[in-house]
């Protein structure tokens, strides 16, 4: 259901968009699911932008990031943040777990639930599109509940994000 609403509403963008929906990711395998995901009713390009490391709740990170990339290159864009969140630490690391794992690795990811009995964990997604440097973005958002916290050769065991 998440699906058709995600196209109907992208559809709708489509009658408005002059030129193709920048996503912004150095990650061509993102821009290959977001094609297989979306079909080919708009058009994407990816382009990998620096931007800054935003703090905040994923939804705000993500809508300011699509407002900041649009501005920087003057047109359609949408921005991705995958996030893990641990039920015990209410939702940390969240959007911060790349860098929680550079700093502490996977072993210390895992150790962060050392001390807690609930070992839950979710997946949370959250895609933003800014249809220009003055548009406020549109999020859409997935989460999958229940995943297994563990990691295993850098993968979320039991999730598919």
């Amino acid at each position: 259901m998440q699906k058709i609403c995600v196209a109907m509403a992208l559809a709708k963008v489509e009658m408005v968009l002059t030129k193709p929906v920048t996503f912004v990711t150095g990650n061509s395998k993102k821009l290959e699911e977001v094609k297989m995901i979306l079909g080919h009713a708009i058009p994407f390009q990816s382009l990998k932008l620096d931007l800054p490391e935003l703090q905040g709740e994923p939804e705000d990170i993500s809508k300011e990031k699509a407002r900041l990339a649009a501005k920087k290159i003057c047109g359609p864009v949408l921005v991705e943040d995958t996030c893990l969140c641990y039920n015990a630490l209410q939702g940390l690391p969240g959007p911060y777990v790349k860098w929680f794992l550079q700093k502490i690795g996977h072993e210390g990811l895992n150790n962060l639930l050392a001390a807690y009995e609930d070992k839950t964990a979710y997946a949370l997604c959250v895609f933003s599109l800014a249809l220009g440097p003055d548009s406020d973005p549109i999020s859409f958002i997935g989460r999958t509940e229940d995943c297994p916290s563990t990691w295993n050769k850098g993968l979320w065991m039991g999730c598919s994000i």
